[in-house]
């Protein structure tokens, strides 16, 4: 596809998923005003974010490493090479999520009300601010919810993109809650939208995401941070370069 049909079908996209949204906006604000309807702006989330994929031809591929246990909570680590990724979460986990994000995200349309309300804008070049939505983020795996945390902090600026160094926040959160990290590759959302599309617009297509199994952090020390680190990079590094010889071959 060519970059003027790329570019078409992105505005197509935006367009959709504006649409949906609009029309999902009176619910999506009702909800917002009472913290006890946390599930209800999860599900409204999914369905804005699944009919704006699926007419727009943007269809997702969940793959397993293991079969997971929803009625547990996670810290979910995933790449980051493109805005599906958001929606590849909001699909897979459904209900239940709570997304750390750069504060940038207050800005738009369709994250604005979410981030001022259950989500959790973070400042990256403020160690106060930091702070604050890790302190906060603490607070909503104590309450039993799954937090998504793209631990590179940044789309690869890269073209093709690859993985940038992990933070250490997603690990140390996980071992002072005594709860599983659960890393996610995505594999191949960049082909279909690379950062937000704005230089190489958007195709149809499948999205490949695997899901890998739980890493358990009950009995790790502060000190295991950083290994803890660097065993899921390794994880999702290896499966995202295979994904790439394997499509190539």
């Amino acid at each position: 596809m060519n970059r003027f049909f790329r570019k078409l079908h992105l505005y197509y996209f935006l367009i959709l998923l504006a649409l949906a949204f609009i029309i999902l906006y009176p619910l999506i604000y009702l909800f917002s005003r009472n913290p006890t309807n946390f599930k209800g702006m999860n599900a409204l989330r999914w369905m804005f974010s699944f009919v704006s994929a699926t007419l727009s031809g943007i269809l997702y591929r969940f793959t397993y490493e293991q079969e997971i246990d929803w009625s547990k909570n996670y810290i979910i680590c995933g790449n980051h090479t493109s805005n599906l990724d958001i929606t590849a979460l909001i699909l897979l986990v459904k209900k239940n999520i709570v997304f750390m994000g750069k504060e940038e995200l207050l800005n738009n349309l369709v994250t604005r009300i979410y981030f001022k309300t259950i989500d959790i804008p973070v400042k990256r070049d403020s160690k106060m601010s930091a702070f604050r939505a890790f302190k906060k983020a603490g607070e909503s795996v104590k309450a039993g919810r799954n937090l998504v945390i793209f631990p590179e902090g940044m789309i690869s600026e890269h073209y093709p993109p690859v993985l940038q160094p992990f933070k250490n926040g997603p690990f140390k959160l996980a071992i002072e809650q005594s709860v599983p990290i659960l890393p996610i590759t995505i594999c191949n959302n960049w082909e279909l939208m690379w950062d937000d599309g704005a230089k190489y617009g958007s195709k149809p297509g499948i999205c490949d995401i695997y899901i890998h199994a739980p890493i358990d952090t009950s009995g790790m020390l502060h000190s295991d941070a950083e290994n803890l680190r660097d065993t899921v990079f390794k994880i999702m590094q290896d499966r995202y370069s295979n994904y790439r010889i394997e499509t190539l071959n």
